[in-house]
């Protein structure tokens, strides 16, 4: 509660009032040290951190550029087109790799894509942000499907089934909106 009302006050931004409340829980002996240490999840972590650093490296030996090429080459000179093929990559990746991994990977490619298009790089960056954050056809496309996953009994194709209509709304929805909010 004192993590959330510092946030949400203002007080404190939302990172450092997470850390403080985690110190204070093991400080107050709420969380014992090991259990906090076993609940890091740290293959995530290590997922996140390699992708930062492939993204990075994309970015750097001009494969982000090169991959822009090759969408350019979909996409010709059509920004809607264009958004339309950077979502559809990112919801496919966010899938089977984490959200953050997805959205490190595509966003130096939707940023050369941008500059090559000669438009601004926010409703590519949007997109990007929808369509990581749209999880909906697996299980282990985000950690919150894993969660219920197993209690829940559901299967695997319960998630496709119930899934991909959604992933396939907001797909449609974020293309059709975004750049009405974000111009091109």
């Amino acid at each position: 509660v004192g993590m959330v009302l510092l946030a949400a006050l203002g007080w404190m931004e939302m990172l450092k009032a997470a850390v403080l409340a985690a110190v204070l829980m093991v400080a107050t002996g709420c969380c014992s040290p090991r259990r906090a240490m076993r609940s890091v999840e740290w293959s995530v972590l290590l997922v996140i951190g390699a992708a930062l650093g492939l993204g990075t490296a994309l970015e750097t030996t001009g494969a982000a550029e090169a991959i822009a090429s090759s969408l350019m080459g979909l996409a010709g000179d059509r920004p809607w087109l264009a958004l339309t093929v950077v979502y559809g990559i990112t919801t496919l990746l966010t899938e089977i790799i984490t959200n953050n991994a997805a959205a490190a990977l595509l966003f130096p490619i939707a940023m050369s894509l941008a500059q090559r298009l000669d438009v601004s790089v926010v409703p590519f960056a949007v997109a990007i942000m929808v369509a990581a954050s749209a999880s909906f056809a697996t299980p282990i496309g985000y950690q919150t499907n894993l969660m219920v996953y197993g209690p829940g009994g559901y299967k695997f194709t319960d998630f496709m089934r119930v899934g991909i209509p959604l992933n396939l709304l907001f797909w449609g929805m974020t293309v059709a909106i975004a750049p009405h909010l974000f111009p091109f």
